[in-house]
């Protein structure tokens, strides 16, 4: 198995073992849906001319490793700026809904801004410890390089990932298709708590993006607060090698386990 998933049909999918996350061997990782989900939004009635700048995920609830159904469709159509939705779902049950704004690219190359350079590159970093049980599924299929912190560090990390199996078989990704099996990863690398005795679960997934990612490698410069009423937001910088290409945002449910 070369992929996250293997195609059933047009919509339909078979999970595969890559996709499964560290807590459950019956439930996914956010990551491989993530970029499932822009696979279907880019589909969407294709304009290769627009770019997504926004898509906002809304987790239903857990994504099981399994056969699931993607439909996307155009909500709101225009000539200029199009907004679109996606829903991912197993037997019929909705599991992770998306919505994104795309906009047709136009020329603004004299009056862009100095987003900042990118972290030092993936290949002068050492590999991301992970602890022996986490070794598997998701976190096996993704290759991770620290620049700073990470899993089991508590507080801010800038940490490189890039996946190494596909998202669909026989297809290759797009580099936002890459780009989204990481970003979701952000609240897990910059944790300020002990993720073996805290849950920290995100219940939502916002990524603005202010120019198209390129390339294999993408960058979390991640941050999380946690208030004093159990809840938490996690943020990122996202890069790729070139620099910054937009930011992430998580909503964190927090409790003692």
């Amino acid at each position: 198995m070369d992929a996250f998933y293997e195609p059933l049909d047009d919509d339909r999918f078979a999970s595969t073992g890559h996709t499964t996350g560290p807590w459950s061997d019956d439930s996914q990782h956010l990551g491989p849906p993530s970029a499932l989900l822009v696979r279907a939004l880019q589909r969407c009635a294709p304009r290769p001319e627009a770019v997504l700048s926004r898509v906002v995920f809304e987790v239903l609830g857990p994504v099981p490793v399994a056969e699931l159904t993607v439909t996307a469709s155009v909500v709101r159509p225009g000539r200029s700026v199009e907004l679109l939705s996606a829903e991912l779902a197993h037997e019929g049950r909705p599991a992770l809904r998306a919505s994104a704004w795309r906009i047709v690219a136009g020329d603004t190359a004299a009056v862009a801004s100095d987003a900042g350079a990118p972290p030092v590159p993936p290949a002068e970093c050492e590999p991301m410890d992970l602890p022996e049980h986490w070794r598997s599924g998701y976190l096996a299929a993704m290759e991770w390089r620290s620049v700073s912190g990470g899993v089991f560090t508590p507080g801010d990390a800038v940490v490189w990932a890039r996946p190494l199996v596909r998202v669909v078989a026989g297809e290759e990704p797009t580099p936002a298709q890459r780009l989204f099996t990481a970003a979701d990863s952000a609240s897990g690398v910059s944790s300020r708590l002990d993720l073996r005795t805290w849950y920290a679960i995100n219940t939502d997934l916002t990524v603005h993006l202010h120019r198209e990612p390129v390339g294999e490698w993408f960058a979390l410069d991640a941050r999380t607060v946690i208030g004093s009423s159990g809840v938490g937001v996690a943020s990122s910088v996202l890069h790729d090698e070139r620099g910054p290409v937009g930011r992430s945002a998580q909503s964190l449910f927090v409790r003692e386990r």
